[in-house]
């Protein structure tokens, strides 16, 4: 009759051989590749490797891909079972204070500084041309899309005067819901095309000085280079303050003053931007509080008038 051998006994023939203890005491704490195993316990890699399949085979150490290598690190504690919690830190307090042990953490020491070392000699021949090594890898706007994860992703954005949705677009992934709303038919079936795999974006027609939704839905509200094409700016920033909630916040884009008047006849702008005074005023008006604006730095690339942003909260009631 055949009896299943306690798991502990399994556990003891994986830490038998004292190169796999070692092994464990340093990715016990570390992420380490083989060649940087192999430099530290002063090992072949086929040495190495071998004994990494049979913690790995145990459950000892898992592996993460990185480029063409792996990279090993001890299984976290709660994936361990009891007896394996137990016979681990045993294990460690008998073998951690060898002088074996001792040396491979000397050994350690250098091989992540030389990490830092690597990382730094980078940075310092780079740091003249980080910005376009940087922009090559990942593109010049990921940094501005990562900004919208400091969102409360339980909120409802309103991204009013929608356009085609790039904006809607952004926000989506971050937030519960986006209600994108425009008056132009044209714009919104461009927006509903471009949105059309994200199921949190309601899509709606409708005007800024009459909103399409009731009272205090939103937690905050987008106006993306908006305003100059409303005539009556002061009505459509008093409704967006009708659809906040208290406390909502709102963000405006927007053209700083400029002379180009062929914009009205060619775009239909009402407005040729707006001073810092006058985006104050229509927005202390509108009832909102703490406003706030700041001038954005032009992009070297960008053929038209300077922007801001201003932010304010909606009133919240007393």
């Amino acid at each position: 009759m055949n009896v299943r051998a306690p798991a502990i006994l399994d556990h003891l023939a994986s830490l038998a051989d004292t190169t796999r203890s070692r092994l464990l005491l340093l990715l016990d704490r570390h992420e380490l590749t083989v060649s940087e195993l192999c430099a530290i316990l002063q090992l072949p890699q086929s040495t190495v490797s071998r004994h990494l399949k049979a913690l790995a085979d145990a459950g000892w150490v898992a592996a993460r891909p990185e480029g063409t290598s792996n990279v090993y690190v001890m299984s976290a504690r709660d994936e361990m079972d009891a007896a394996a919690r137990k016979l681990w830190l045993l294990v460690r307090e008998q073998v951690g204070p060898t002088p074996a042990a001792a040396q491979d953490q000397r050994r350690l020491q250098r091989v992540l500084s030389e990490r830092r070392t690597k990382s730094q000699e980078f940075f310092s021949s780079s740091a003249g041309q980080w910005d376009r090594v940087r922009d090559d890898l990942f593109g010049d706007r990921f940094h501005l899309t990562a900004f919208a994860g400091l969102l409360d992703p339980a909120w409802v954005v309103g991204d009013l005067g929608c356009g085609t949705g790039q904006v809607s677009a952004a926000l989506a992934p971050f937030v519960s819901r986006v209600v994108a709303v425009d008056a132009s038919a044209a714009m919104l079936q461009a927006a509903r095309k471009r949105l059309h795999d994200l199921p949190n974006v309601d899509v709606r027609r409708g005007d800024l000085e009459s909103l399409p939704m009731d009272a205090a839905r939103l937690d905050a509200a987008t106006l993306m280079l908006v305003l100059h094409h409303v005539p009556e700016p002061e009505k459509a920033l008093a409704e967006v303050a009708r659809v906040l909630k208290p406390g909502g916040r709102l963000v405006v884009v927007d053209m700083l003053p400029h002379d180009r008047e062929h914009y009205r006849q060619q775009m239909g702008h009402v407005w040729l931007g707006f001073s810092e005074d006058h985006a104050r005023r229509l927005l202390s008006g509108a009832g909102f509080e703490e406003i706030r604006i700041v001038p954005l730095a032009p992009d070297a690339a960008a053929k038209g008038p300077a922007l801001f942003v201003a932010t304010g909260q909606a009133n919240q009631g007393g």
